[in-house]
């Protein structure tokens, strides 16, 4: 971990009207899991338990890069036909847990997850960018929800088809393009969308998940993330579990790192649960802000890190 600054709360613009009751009852959510040194969520005034319990910490290089994820609600069915031909697979049986497995061009060109299906979708697309997002609801024909999250990846890095597509010249942002722009790029280009997927060697495999439709998708530690509330981190450099002040576009918001993303690599770079659906889909896609991430740290861990 790189030098730190040491920050006051008067410091943090907008901190005074955020909502620290639902930012404790984020951090409450995952707080058994830290370790002994993160304080215990209290009941009473959350500002103060805030205020009293952490110091403000602000790592690594500014300006912060903020993106959003979400949970797709996707048409599907239970078993293949009617055009839904695109599955989302379990992990293999012979998956190893310290190395590289097949890459994406290689599973598919193989056909290695046959019998590994869990549920079948009508767009390629629409699986390949739930392995991105790393969970998903599916509506079925009956109208019940089935809900997959993560279970496991093949080890091979991950590269963004979205940078890949403006390296081609297709626009948006220096560094990719949005979701919504990937769609549209593939539906205009539907022979030459197999080979854009194949760009990316990543491939994550799903286990189906038993959640209250109310509850947010699993996250890194384990338990549900919160919408606006909870933050994909590197924890190469922000503890899982531990608060985090958002501040960049339109928000000012205390969020909890509980989430991890193949892409999502620095001290300030975060990615926002935006939700489940189309709009959170939306709101997610369009994110790109320049911002700032400080990490509230129990103040004897911060003394440690200013001397």
């Amino acid at each position: 971990m790189r030098a730190a600054s040491l920050l006051d709360f008067s410091g943090l613009p907008g901190w005074a009207a955020d909502d620290h009751a639902a930012a404790l009852a984020a951090y409450a959510a995952t707080a058994d899991l830290i370790g002994a040194d993160w304080p215990t969520p209290a009941s009473g005034d959350a500002r103060a338990f805030f205020e009293a319990s952490f110091t403000p910490v602000e790592i690594g290089a500014l300006p912060g890069l903020l993106t959003g994820y979400y949970e797709p609600e996707i048409e599907g069915r239970a078993r293949r036909g009617e055009g839904f031909d695109h599955p989302l697979y379990a992990p293999p049986a012979d998956l190893p847990a310290n190395q590289p497995w097949f890459n994406r061009a290689e599973i598919e060109a193989g056909d290695l997850l046959a019998g590994r299906e869990l549920v079948w979708l009508a767009d390629r697309v629409e699986a390949f960018l739930a392995q991105v997002q790393g969970s998903v609801r599916v509506r079925l024909e009956d109208g019940s929800v089935r809900r997959f999250g993560f279970a496991a990846k093949n080890g091979q890095p991950y590269r963004s088809i979205g940078q890949e597509l403006t390296r081609r010249g297709a626009g948006g942002p220096d560094d990719g393009i949005t979701a919504d722009g990937i769609r549209a790029w593939c539906r205009a280009h539907p022979d030459e969308t197999p080979a854009l997927l194949r760009h990316n060697p990543s491939f994550v495999f799903f286990r189906e998940l038993d959640l209250p439709p109310d509850s947010g998708p699993i996250g890194a530690m384990g338990r549900p993330v919160t919408a606006l509330r909870s933050l994909a981190v590197d924890p190469e450099h922000i503890t899982l579990g531990a608060p985090v002040w958002v501040e960049g576009g339109d928000f000012a918001t205390l969020m909890v790192a509980q989430d991890t993303g193949s892409a999502i690599k620095g001290a300030q770079r975060g990615d926002i649960f935006c939700g489940t659906g189309i709009e959170a889909g939306h709101r997610a896609g369009d994110m790109r802000i320049s911002g700032r991430l400080v990490t509230l740290l129990p103040r004897k861990m911060a003394e440690r890190l200013a001397r």
